[in-house]
């Protein structure tokens, strides 16, 4: 069973490389009856997706490129994607396990009541992107990803861990966060610091959280006042 560990936290990665596995080439993601097993969808290059009420069950999807993509009541079991660019991504009122996202890009995403268990972000630009009511029921892995400006609304993570990642401007707006592992990470400039109550950081991160709050409480220093 292969996993990906940092620190504290592992995260089960997809079973896709066991002998006698072989993986169909697809040409689409509808499959019979709403399941789709044992499969590799790659190097598409669509303008509009649309999926709903489907099962994704032990398969590749890499080079998905769209202009316009919507999952809604959507299902991945061990599923690995990579160099996707799902542009416009709204995906909502799924659950996602054992998956693994790899050098994709979710530029402007908004995930809406998505349930993550065993799920690794690598490398992966989610800037500008909404999280809203997401939950973390397993680890999750966010690792040297990019998160600018990012939003986090009323999502349960405490199961996850983000490291190496640039959180310039990330913020987080209600939910909970007992035990997110923050370390690894330069938090200047996180937004939304009283939703971070018992996040897991190094001591040498004080000095950082210290920043952002002195600039998200839009304090004046007595001695800038004096100089004038």
């Amino acid at each position: 069973m292969d996993t990906r560990t940092i620190r504290r936290t592992s995260v089960i990665l997809p079973a896709l490389n066991e002998p006698g596995l072989y993986l169909s080439h697809v040409t689409s993601l509808e499959g019979g009856r709403g399941r789709l097993a044992e499969f590799h969808y790659a190097d598409a290059d669509l303008r509009d997706l649309d999926l709903a009420d489907t099962h994704l069950l032990g398969g590749r999807i890499t080079g998905l490129k769209t202009q316009r993509a919507r999952l809604e009541r959507l299902r991945c079991d061990s599923v690995e994607f990579a160099y996707c660019d799902p542009a416009s991504l709204r995906w909502s009122d799924s659950k996602v396990s054992r998956t693994v996202f790899r050098d994709c890009k979710f530029m402007g995403a908004t995930l809406e009541n998505v349930t993550f268990d065993n799920v690794l972000f690598e490398s992966c630009r989610i800037d500008y992107s909404t999280f809203a009511r997401v939950r973390a029921v397993g680890p999750v892995i966010f690792s040297k990803c990019t998160l600018r400006e990012t939003a986090f609304a009323a999502c349960d993570l405490g199961a996850a861990l983000i490291d190496g990642c640039d959180l310039r401007l990330t913020e987080f707006d209600g939910g909970k966060y007992r035990g997110l592992d923050l370390r690894g990470n330069d938090l200047s400039q996180l937004r939304g610091l009283a939703s971070l109550k018992q996040i897991v950081i190094d001591r040498a991160q004080k000095l950082q959280l210290a920043e952002a709050l002195t600039t998200e409480l839009d304090v004046t220093f007595g001695e800038d006042l004096d100089d004038k």
